[in-house]
């Protein structure tokens, strides 16, 4: 914060994405399919990323988030609800085979992009298929694939809500196998 004055735009900032991250876990929590079944033992994680703001190149087909939060939130839903954070460099190696067979350089997760644009009464919501994640300074980019919407037409206080990696995968030992760094049996 470089100055005192920054401090109620940032606490709004964070204000918002709170609200947005509980309202998507309750939608979450009330959809009618679900990608566990009764007999997973081990919790599949979703993740949350927080940027100040978006730019979309539809060209390259890349978004850069930036100012990216450099803990990315993560959390389950039933049977184990757990959530916490962990830092970019243990979130991006679950994009590489150093996080086992599931990861999601394997297999990209499909993400929903939530943009506050200044003088729009409502956040654009779009759903994309994410890629080839990278850092530039305090910013990180994907690849994407458009699913469903239009992609903002200006950026804002942007939430990336990522679905869950598969069980057994996740952010290493922790509860019921989910922690940080490396995949373990976790604590229970």
């Amino acid at each position: 914060m470089k100055n005192i004055s920054d401090f109620p735009k940032r606490l709004n900032f964070v204000l918002q994405a709170f609200l947005l991250a509980a309202v998507m876990v309750s939608m979450a929590a009330c959809a009618t399919t679900s990608t566990t079944t009764s007999s997973s033992k081990s919790p599949e994680l979703m993740f949350v990323q927080i940027a100040e703001d978006v730019k979309m190149d539809p060209a390259a087909k890349t978004i850069r988030l930036v100012n990216v939060n450099q803990q990315t939130l993560y959390f389950s839903d039933r049977p184990v609800r757990i959530a916490g954070h962990i830092k970019m460099a243990d979130y991006l190696k679950e994009w590489t085979a150093k996080a086992g067979n599931d990861n999601f350089g394997e297999d990209p997760p499909n993400a929903v992009l939530s943009v506050f644009e200044p003088g729009k009464p409502d956040n654009t919501v779009v759903a994309v298929k994410i890629s080839h994640p990278k850092t530039d300074g305090s910013d990180l980019i994907y690849n994407y694939k458009l699913i469903e919407g239009s992609l903002p037409a200006a950026g804002g206080s942007t939430s990336l809500f990522i679905d869950w990696i598969g069980v057994g995968g996740g952010v290493g030992p922790g509860f019921h196998g989910v922690g940080v760094g490396f995949r373990g049996p976790g604590l229970r």
